[in-house]
């Protein structure tokens, strides 16, 4: 079966620092045109860091458009034409106190593809250490939280973690 839907036109409603706002028409597979309206972002990474005695390391920061503060995997938005596993290694440095000799990828997933185009990376930092000389963006403002899997668990069932990306970085740490 065909699924494809075709792009006729589209029409920029936004544009701003980190997305863009398009109204699409389009060509479905029955041959019918509708409307789409896509939030066009450039992509993000997020950093699955466990210290050497087994605790994740998490970010809490105020989320404006939650109305909350979160608690997180470091993540962050890829700057035009960075490489993704150079900006899981920034956004570690920057939003914690630890630095990693490398990230392995894990996966990519689309955080909302019934409206974004956003994909985040998902990386596990590999030999982290407490040794950065970053600091977090002048508008960021976070916590480092270190969890051990069962005090993690509970944040999750509390709802004190309910973050999409961290969910998927903890299960995929949970399952280890």
């Amino acid at each position: 079966m065909n699924l494809e839907e075709k792009q006729i036109s589209s029409n920029t409603l936004f544009e701003g620092s980190f997305l863009n706002i398009h109204q699409d028409q389009i060509l479905l597979p029955n041959g019918n045109q509708t409307q789409r309206v896509v939030v066009r972002h450039s992509g993000a990474t997020c950093v699955l860091a466990v210290t050497d005695d087994e605790r994740v390391v998490l970010v809490r920061q105020w989320r404006y458009a939650a109305g909350r503060a979160l608690l997180e995997v470091p993540a962050g938005k890829l700057d035009a034409g960075e490489d993704p596993a150079e900006c899981a290694l920034r956004e570690l440095a920057e939003e914690t106190p630890y630095v990693a000799e490398r990230v392995e990828y894990i996966l990519k997933f689309y955080t909302a593809p019934g409206f974004c185009d956003e994909v985040i990376h998902l990386y596990r930092a590999v030999n982290i250490r407490p040794n950065s000389t970053l600091s977090p963006d002048q508008d960021e403002f976070v916590e480092t939280v270190l969890l051990n899997r069962e005090q993690a668990r509970a944040a999750v069932e509390n709802g004190e973690i309910c973050d999409g990306k961290t969910l998927i970085a903890l299960q995929y740490w949970f399952n280890e």
